[in-house]
């Protein structure tokens, strides 16, 4: 994620113990479900934000460099939080099965709703990945299937967080990359998110290869009264959800609260055919609660999903004692303890270990001539005739064929990839390195972007 204030995505409050067997998430930390609005639960240190960002502040000084601070994050990196997209079995593994393509739209709108939910009390951010950091995890579902989660960053400037999702046994695929940039508006933050993610059904469309495919977008991240007033964290503007095989497209608005109208957390939108025009359904509510969906013909109302009482499921991930020293949970594992123990200077001092660290092989790459790749993706293969054609946008893909329809195989590709399962241990714990032109990735710590990212560097 972004460098700034740009990674201030909701990351799920579930988590478990860190230590000798499987892990649930990074460590243990405080449980919360669905809560936002005014109920936020804000700590006191909270308001001290504007003070510690005056306090760094020195004649021309460079806005962009301003550090973030602790009592502000999240315990656990950008690469886990997204697991929240696949946190709902019971959204996800049914929507192959669906014969019509309109009811198997409506349940990919309804999977793509019921995630945003996930988020801890107040206004946190997650860390953000250092380039080349890793992070895997598998879900256990009651049929015995499995699903399985790669995600690495493949960019630090500007940022880029790919991951890669498959569940073989129920034909699901999903490719993403994560682009955020960043904006300061005064009392607010804002991260535009920029990127896509591509659902695939394989089991579906003409293309037996690559399936029938659903391209999601995000909707933008709003951190409200950073500098003063009550903190607050809002979801706005408008995304998509759009079935090119079948000219289906949902345009889905998640709605800011007015100065003097309107209420926290509100979404509409509608699902309609891109080649007619005509609009099937209506979507309405509040996405940390009640979503209703209406049929345009009959306005019927029915409920579309509840986040008030929705019980999401964490992945797992393998003990941190089996993980290289680039994965997520290890990688932060001092930093975390320190956040959640409220110890801010601690998380300071080793948080700045790691970006130093960053800095330093940065420094040695340039000035060796060494260009830094990813380990585990590769870069889309896009335009007419190309294997990557129509998939330009996710920038990164998986460097891994898998196979589509052979669900055994695919599992074992999958695992050869990287470590995913409790006893499989990383072979290397270096980022590849190709001898090339010299690259400038390097670390700026959790910073404030005060203008636009600098995307003139890998």
């Amino acid at each position: 994620m972004s460098a700034d204030w740009g990674s201030f995505f909701h990351t799920s409050g579930t988590t478990g113990t860190a230590g000798t067997t499987g892990n649930r998430s990074s460590l243990d930390e405080p449980k919360s479900e669905g809560a936002s609005g005014d109920d936020e639960v804000v700590e006191p240190d909270q308001g001290n934000v504007l003070m510690h960002i005056i306090s760094q502040l020195r004649p021309g000084a460079d806005l962009s460099r301003v550090v973030l601070p602790t009592f502000i994050l999240e315990p656990r990196s950008m690469l886990e939080r997204i697991t929240n997209f696949m946190a709902h079995p019971e959204t996800l593994l049914p929507m192959p099965d669906v014969d019509d393509p309109l009811d198997r739209f409506v349940s990919v709108v309804k999977f793509y709703l019921s995630g945003w939910h996930i988020k801890p009390p107040g206004v946190k951010k997650p860390l953000n990945p250092i380039l080349g950091e890793t992070f895997t995890c598998h879900w256990d579902y009651p049929d015995g299937t499995r699903g399985y989660y790669i995600a690495e960053q493949t960019s630090h400037h500007p940022p880029k967080s790919s991951y890669f999702f498959m569940a073989p046994e129920h034909n699901i695929r999903i490719d993403g990359t994560l682009k955020p940039h960043s904006k300061f508006l005064g009392n607010s933050a804002a991260s535009m998110m920029e990127g896509i993610a591509i659902l695939r059904f394989l089991n579906r469309g003409e293309n037996k290869e690559k399936g029938e495919r659903y391209i999601l977008t995000q909707p933008n991240m709003y951190a409200r009264g950073i500098l003063f007033g009550k903190m607050k964290y809002e979801l706005g503007d408008h995304s998509y959800v759009r079935c090119p095989e079948n000219h289906l497209v949902a345009d889905i608005d998640f709605k800011t609260k007015g100065y003097f109208s309107g209420t926290y957390n509100a979404i509409g939108g509608t699902i309609k055919n891109e080649q007619t025009g005509e609009v099937y359904y209506e979507l309405s509510g509040l996405w940390n609660g009640e979503m209703d969906i209406k049929d345009v013909r009959t306005q019927e109302k029915k409920p579309l999903f509840d986040a008030t009482h929705a019980k999401h499921t964490a992945p797992v991930s393998r003990p941190m004692e089996q993980q290289g020293e680039r994965e997520s949970q290890r990688l932060w594992q001092s930093t975390v303890k320190a956040i959640i123990a409220c110890d801010h200077e601690a998380a300071t001092d080793e948080k700045t270990k790691i970006e130093d660290r960053q800095r330093e092989e940065a420094a040695k790459r340039n000035e060796d001539g060494i260009e830094w790749h990813p380990k585990l993706f590769r870069h889309t293969e896009g335009g007419p005739g190309g294997p990557d054609e129509g998939e330009e946008d996710l920038d990164w893909i998986i460097n891994a064929r898998i196979d589509s329809h052979n669900p055994e195989l695919a599992t074992q590709q999958i695992l050869a990839i990287a470590p995913i399962l409790d006893g499989q241990v990383e072979q290397s714990q270096i980022p590849s390195l190709n001898s090339a032109k010299p690259s400038s990735n390097g670390a700026t710590g959790d910073l404030i972007d005060f203008g636009d990212d600098d995307t003139s560097k890998p």
